[in-house]
């Protein structure tokens, strides 16, 4: 008889579920269903207004969505509940929420339906500027031993800086939650009844270390003088590495979903970081670039290095036995889709429409014509700030080189060409920190789709790119770990690189073309130039400016 594991991928807008055979990998099913009220960033569900810089999600909306893609995953599979051995999450990361003792989101409780605070922060909500600096002044003047593992800065979306700011701004909501957790973490939480934490969460984004766990908690009071039992109040819940079996399925939440009362599930894994197993990497030196809404670089090491620029490393954070190393771009998807949305002229958006064509696939078409440096356009991609190597999101996109004669197309493909020039420099500080690059493997829905920013890619790196077999490798490296908690007993696995080994990539390799890297170096040492003068020297500039456009927001 068959068996199958489901894994969950909870993305920036929508989750999906996918049910895979256990013994050859292959996808059965899979739903996708998006959520209600997607990103909420200038109104709350009531109808409360929003002012300045949110972007929030309603953690009804993750339960709501998860029912529908199981009940759905499973009609279409029609797969009986009894021979699916194991589930596994992925989440975004940080997003995270403050619950009550019953696991309950403060955002679904009726006295904080208007508390915006309440509700659960998107990974990239980046309000929490100012405590992140807090962090890194507390850290370098009281000589904790904090931030060398974290490029050597505080992430205004990670965990700490968004305590940091429900504490501040709505104390009464830090006062009145049980807990503050992850979402994909809760997500495990109201699966199993079993507060579990992800090492991979709590070590990429909460300051957790393998060998020191938490920070003390005297840094902790230095930050704000009600957070001496944040750890053991706030943060509390034994801790588990990714894939590891958190619990199993309750009755109640197997009525719910539509799974087996007593399946295992997995400990819960940021979604970038699913994709590595989906993939087949096993091995140092294999570079994963997870290419969406943003993009998430993750690299296996043998060791533990300190890399300024590079947002953590986690022992044991992907894969049992390896160092889990991550850098990330805020904005890449997101830019494109913002351009296309508020730059495009009618003409373009009628045109697309006479010919029957997707307004991307339009788009496309024209930027595909053009040859590198054709445009005399370079920009910067900070568009939602920058996480590395800069780890500044008081920083902003800039376009370079604009005339009177520049066309939609042309900026479209500086914009793309600037997310390719930033993941350059990031494989670069990889390689400086002493973390080597052997291989780059490319996933996520831009990877598998659009085929001329995957070539761009290729040529501004000067390297082979390998697209990923899987559309949806979150989902499918969440179902790994989905069997990995189910037991060898069960599934006749004995070890992670055993089932890593039923992903695979296609054979589609992207590889450089001489005369288009040529062009390119030329172009990235002027990207380079404009990351020193805005990122480093100048960068009060860009600060200046957002602090201008916020205090119209207030």
């Amino acid at each position: 008889m068959d068996k199958y594991s489901i894994g969950i991928d909870f993305g920036t807008l929508s989750a999906r579920a996918l049910l895979i055979n256990i013994a050859t990998g292959k996808e059965i099913a899979s739903c996708v269903y998006e959520y209600p009220h997607k990103v909420i960033e200038t109104e709350l569900p009531n109808g409360k207004k929003l002012t300045g810089s949110w972007a929030l999600q309603d953690p009804q909306d993750y339960l709501d969505t998860m029912r529908a893609v199981l009940k759905g995953v499973l009609k279409k599979s029609k797969v009986n509940n009894n021979d699916i051995v194991g589930v596994g999450i992925d989440f975004t990361s940080c997003t995270m929420l403050p619950v009550d003792k019953n696991n309950t989101p403060l955002s679904s409780l009726p006295q904080y339906k208007s508390e915006p605070h309440a509700y659960a922060k998107l990974w990239k909500h980046n309000s929490a500027q100012k405590p992140s600096e807090l962090i890194d002044e507390t850290a370098k003047k009281g000589g904790y031993d904090l931030l060398n593992l974290y490029g050597g800065k505080t992430n205004s979306e990670w965990m700490l800086p968004k305590i940091m700011q429900i504490a501040d701004e709505a104390p009464q909501i830090y006062n009145e939650c049980d807990r503050i957790v992850e979402a994909g973490d809760w997500i495990v939480w109201k699966l199993t009844g079993q507060r579990v934490r992800s090492t991979c969460m709590a070590g990429f984004k909460s300051f957790w270390n393998y060998k020191k766990g938490y920070p003390e908690n005297d840094f902790f009071t230095k930050l704000n003088p009600n957070f001496s039992n944040l750890i053991d109040e706030k943060l509390a819940g034994p801790l588990k590495n990714v894939g590891e079996c958190a619990g199993k399925v309750t009755a109640e939440m197997a009525e719910f979903t539509g799974l087996k009362e007593g399946t295992p599930v997995a400990t819960a894994a940021i979604d970038a970081h699913a994709s590595l197993p989906a993939c087949g990497i096993s091995e140092p030196g294999q570079l994963l670039m997870i290419i969406g809404t943003s993009t998430c670089h993750i690299l296996l090491g043998k060791d533990e290095k300190e890399i300024p620029g590079i947002c953590g490393v986690v022992k044991d954070g992907i894969l049992p036995g390896y160092f889990a190393y991550e850098a990330g771009q805020n904005c890449v998807g997101d830019s494109f889709a913002w351009f296309i949305k508020n730059c495009l002229p009618d003409s373009y958006t009628q045109d697309a429409k006479s010919k029957n064509q997707n307004i991307y696939k339009y788009l496309q078409e024209k930027a595909e014509k053009l040859h590198p440096g054709e445009s005399g356009l370079v920009a910067l991609d900070w568009f939602n700030g920058v996480r590395s190597t800069l780890m500044n999101y008081n920083l902003s996109g800039l376009m370079l080189g604009m005339t009177l004669q520049t066309k939609p197309e042309e900026i479209y493909r500086a914009l793309i060409e600037a997310t390719a020039f930033g993941a350059r420099k990031i494989m670069e500080t990889y390689e400086n920190g002493g973390v080597p690059i052997k291989e780059i493997f490319a996933a996520g829905g831009i990877a598998s789709k659009d085929s001329m920013t995957m070539q761009i890619y290729a040529d501004i790196c000067n390297r082979d790119i390998y697209v990923t077999q899987s559309s949806q490798s979150s989902a499918f490296g969440s179902a790994m770990y989905g069997i990995y908690a189910a037991g060898s007993e069960k599934t006749g696995y004995n070890s992670m690189e055993e089932i890593v080994q039923l992903g695979k990539t296609k054979k589609t390799c992207y590889h450089p073309i001489p005369e288009n890297v040529k062009i390119y170096n030329v172009l990235y040492n002027e990207y380079k130039k404009l990351y020193e003068n805005f990122g480093i020297k100048s960068s009060d500039t860009m600060a200046a400016l957002k602090a201008l456009k916020e205090s119209w927001q207030v």
